[in-house]
């Protein structure tokens, strides 16, 4: 086990997939789909999160599986950016930048986790979106939680005030720098720049605009030895590299990544990772046309499960979705 690479996620099938116009603006990684039929790439993007569910399963991973039959959530398939939860049993839900993103927030979801993990409280960020104060979870802030720092490339998805929240609330410490991509836009998420894991770190530092930043940033990834840096480039970012996940599953610990990120690293880049974890390519090429890849995809679950052990493998029913409601921090619903 490790505290940094959970054994279970949440992950949304959407019913209805399709990039995100409103985001095309300023999310650099996205593609859209232009003069693609909407039900093929619906349903290409279907299956792309069922054969994405099944291989985290086949390798030990509880999968959570929900299902979204609504037309009007595009990035519903990226849950990690309105939810996370943390050891101790803490839920935290965000606030998000683009309007027809916060109705992805489902409250059947919170309370699933509540029945099946020891949840003691839920923390409600999501009140800062009437002052235009934005933090877009795991997208925006990439967490070690060994080392406790939320790591934040500067955005309108990462204001530093819910930042200063969220860390003060969870014990982190907040490590905000400004990061661009190769034609010098701002990085979008910050998940798509890095990955932590247990003993190796995937970070694009090249991408980070202060010399002195950069240079923190990676010996505070290396923890005093404790990972190993593998820097990125900014065609590896672009390609997905950083945006991975470390799970553990049934025979140890794996990196979850798309199959277009695996092949855009180098075999001494693969020889790193697979020293401590196995490398679990998925194939998601639709969902990427979104500008998010597999670590959008999945919420990791920090939480100690009720007993008996969720069954891996159990879908999720499909129960109407609704806007989650506030909670206070004793998770009684508001």
């Amino acid at each position: 086990m490790s505290v940094q690479a959970p054994s279970a996620v949440v992950m949304v099938r959407p019913h209805h997939f399709t990039p995100n116009t409103a985001t095309l603006a300023d999310n650099a990684f996205q593609a859209g789909a232009a003069g693609a039929d909407p039900s093929e790439v619906a349903a290409a993007a279907f299956e792309e999160v069922t054969r994405a569910a099944s291989a985290l399963e086949d390798a030990g991973v509880t999968v959570h599986l929900f299902e979204d039959e609504a037309s009007d959530r595009p990035d519903s398939v990226f849950p990690n950016n309105w939810i996370s939860t943390h050891s101790g049993g803490h839920i935290a839900l965000y606030p998000m930048y683009t309007p027809n993103r916060r109705r992805e927030r489902r409250s059947d979801i919170v309370e699933t986790l509540k029945a099946m993990y020891r949840v003691q409280d839920v923390i409600d960020y999501s009140g800062l979106e009437y002052d235009d104060v934005f933090l877009e979870g795991t997208g925006a802030m990439v967490l070690d939680h060994e080392g406790r720092i939320a790591y934040a490339a500067r955005s309108n998805r990462a204001d530093p005030v819910a930042l200063e929240r969220f860390c003060t609330n969870f014990g982190y410490e907040p490590m905000v720098f400004d990061a661009v991509d190769a034609q010098g836009v701002p990085v979008y998420h910050t998940n798509v720049l890095m990955c932590v894991g247990s003993e190796f770190a995937l970070a694009g530092l090249d991408l980070v605009v202060s010399p002195s930043r950069r240079a923190e940033i990676a010996d505070r990834l290396a923890g005093r030895g404790r990972r190993e840096v593998v820097p990125l480039s900014a065609a590896q970012v672009a390609e997905f590299c950083g945006n991975a996940m470390e799970l553990c599953g049934r025979e140890g610990r794996v990196l979850a990544l798309s199959r277009r990120a695996f092949d855009a690293l180098l075999p001494t880049q693969l020889a790193v990772i697979e020293r401590t974890a196995t490398v679990l390519p998925l194939d998601v090429p639709t969902i990427e046309l979104a500008g998010g890849s597999v670590r959008c995809m999945l919420a990791g679950v920090h939480l100690d499960p009720r007993s008996p052990r969720p069954v891996a493998g159990e879908a999720m029913p499909a129960a109407e979705p609704v806007q989650a409601p506030g909670y206070l921090r004793s998770g009684a619903p508001t």
